[in-house]
């Protein structure tokens, strides 16, 4: 039997008590061991599902501790770097939360902590778990819907009544871009395996965060078109058109909370085949991905690599916004 991997996680917010924690709990060879908060009030939450759980009063303190084998970063955005930096210092695994970091650059020292220590880095990027993306991956590069010449996406919803979110908050690295731009961003760059050569944008801001961004853009061979807001009644979907066929996915970001994951292929004589993938937790299966790398060393679906892609492009919406 495999001794599970012990977790602890930085911080009681609520993505972390509601879905990665539990997922971390349930995976399979993991356990949900230490949590870091200066309230131990929020700690009972988390208790209600990992009842041997220990609670450490600072972050410094659950990375020194040799029985925490890993650690999750659900930090506001403008902690990510260096909390996942002293992760990494302290010996420590780390899968941080999106955006992992806020500029492309931030990169540099990441990989370079990373390569220091050894030890497996990743930004909890959970969609490329999901078997939703991996079958549209899989499609799209079959051939089956042809030459892809064209690329949709749309991720939005509203919190304009939460003005205290840290999604709201420029201090705190918010925006839409960032909290929900890197799905449709970084979506069609696993599918399609291409990068943008060029970007057009048009954003619109409040209190110094993006609320609403269109994007153009070209990538080698075909163009791309998305819209991401905070603003927004909820919508999420996106559309791969080929030569030969047209693939669409819902609930392509939130499975299991916005809807059912389907993909959707339509191909000559508007034949539309529709496949259903319901009842997955894509957290749960990205816990047992990092795992599978730490025990076994296969290869993470998502390396640092791959997050520096996405920052890359939105850095690139943001420069084209600007001019």
């Amino acid at each position: 039997m495999k001794t599970p991997i012990r977790w602890g996680i930085l911080g009681a917010g609520k993505f972390a008590r509601e879905h990665m924690g539990p997922a971390i709990h349930q995976a399979e060879h993991a356990v949900l061991a230490g949590l870091a908060t200066s309230d131990p009030a929020k700690a009972e939450p988390f208790r209600a599902f990992a009842p041997g759980l220990r609670v450490f009063g600072d972050y410094d303190a659950l990375l020194a501790d040799p029985e925490i084998d890993a650690v999750y970063i659900p930090l506001p955005n403008h902690m990510h770097v260096e909390w996942t930096k002293k992760a990494l210092a302290a010996g420590k695994p780390v899968l941080c939360e999106k955006p992992i970091a806020l500029q492309e650059e931030e990169f540099d020292d990441l990989i370079a902590a990373r390569e220091k220590a050894g030890l497996l880095a990743a930004e909890a990027y959970m969609i490329v778990h999901h078997p939703q993306w991996q079958r549209a991956r899989e499609i799209a590069q079959s051939g089956e819907i042809g030459r892809i010449l064209h690329v949709d996406g749309a991720f939005s919803f509203d919190n304009s009544h939460d003005t205290e979110n840290i999604r709201n908050r420029s201090d705190t690295g918010g925006g839409g871009l960032r909290d929900i731009g890197v799905y449709t961003f970084g979506s069609a760059r696993f599918v399609t395996g291409a990068e943008p050569d060029n970007v057009d944008a048009h954003v619109q801001w409040e209190n110094g965060v993006d609320v609403y961004a269109h994007v153009s853009a070209r990538f080698p061979g075909f163009g791309y078109n998305a819209m991401v807001s905070m603003r927004m009644f909820p919508r999420q979907e996106m559309v791969f058109h080929g030569t030969q066929g047209v693939m669409r996915l819902t609930a392509p970001f939130n499975a299991g909370v916005f809807g059912q994951a389907e993909v959707h292929v339509e191909t000559d004589g508007k034949v539309v085949r529709t496949e259903r993938i319901p009842g997955v937790n894509q957290y749960k299966l990205q816990v047992e991905a990092f795992g599978r790398s730490l025990r076994e060393g296969d290869e993470y679906p998502c390396p640092l690599e791959f997050s520096r892609g996405t920052q890359r492009m939105i850095d690139m919406v943001f420069a084209a916004a600007a001019e």
